[in-house]
């Protein structure tokens, strides 16, 4: 049991390092109104939501997304995690990756 703690741990830093770089080094948008917005223009290439988002919002987004053929990865904490993650003092139900910048777009299986 210690050891799938881990791994879940492990690849949750993964994740923040990925997320990290990609708020250095790429083009990136946070909210649910400018999120809906990549995705009608197709300008989206992966969506994170995290796991407190509503669920009306989710499931738009999710829909928004599956029309664009774009990738959803729903985060694993809340609005106030992937706020931290993303390196800003306020919180972040769902954030649109524009352009992945230094990461390679194979990134987007991974997370």
């Amino acid at each position: 049991m210690v050891s799938a703690g881990k791994k879940t741990k492990k690849s949750h830093e993964s994740i923040n390092n990925r997320l990290a770089l990609v708020m250095k080094s790429g083009k990136y948008t946070l909210g649910y109104k400018t999120v809906l917005k990549t995705l009608r223009n197709s300008k989206g290439k992966l969506i994170l939501i995290s796991n407190n988002c509503p669920p009306l919002r989710k499931s738009e987004i999710e829909y928004y997304a599956m029309l664009s053929k774009v990738g959803v990865h729903h985060y694993n904490g809340n609005n106030v995690d992937l706020g931290t993650a993303c390196g800003k003092y306020f919180r972040v139900s769902c954030l649109s990756i524009v352009d992945p910048g230094l990461l390679p777009m194979s990134f987007s299986g991974a997370i």
